[in-house]
């Protein structure tokens, strides 16, 4: 099943298309981190200013390298050993569609331990956004009833797995970890 779902969902990401996908925090709107026009997508469809920041979401910190500056050490350690969701925000993104950046030039990123989106995006071989399956300034779902009619309506896929569970789901914890590794946190 899993398989099959992940088959779907890539289809779907390398046309430009977006998916509505479980994941280690709250369900996400998703879609190729590299392209411009798939990330203006979620801009509209959450009715998100372009200027909001999102986060995207890789399989290993390996890849921190490819769409990041400059990582500071520490941020492997916070990584490894941190026992909840985790989003980092670092300074100096690169590799990423120019909509998905911060004005500020930086990028939050989690490294997802759920088994589907890691496989997902290990299989993509490209990061994947990740924002809540809401509308901007509306309350985040816990679980997939709760998401919006008008956001399941919005996406080109929603994934076969997780909708019948009904646990309450918290985001992430938001950090922003500058190069020199001073630290502050936006969400706990």
């Amino acid at each position: 099943m899993q398989r099959e779902e992940i088959n779907k969902a890539l289809e779907v990401l390398k046309n430009g298309g977006l998916i509505l996908y479980p994941t280690d925090t709250v369900w996400g709107i998703g879609c190729d981190a590299t392209n411009k026009d798939a990330v203006a997508k979620v801009f509209a469809l959450k009715k998100r200013e372009e200027f909001k920041s999102l986060i995207i979401l890789l399989d290993t910190d390996a890849k921190l390298p490819s769409y990041v500056k400059e990582i500071p050490d520490v941020a492997y350690d916070l990584i490894e050993y941190t026992e909840k969701p985790l989003t980092i925000i670092y300074s100096g993104a690169k590799n990423l569609a120019e909509n998905a950046i911060n004005a500020d030039g930086s990028i939050g990123i989690r490294i997802t331990k759920h088994p589907f989106c890691k496989e997902l995006v290990q299989r993509f071989r490209k990061p994947i956004i990740s924002t809540s399956a809401n509308l901007s300034g509306e309350p985040t779902p816990n679980n997939f009833s709760q998401i919006p009619q008008i956001i399941k309506d919005g996406v080109d896929y929603i994934v076969q797995l997780e909708q019948d569970n009904h646990q309450a789901k918290k985001p992430s914890t938001i950090m922003k970890l500058e190069a020199n590794g001073a630290f502050a946190f936006i969400r706990k």
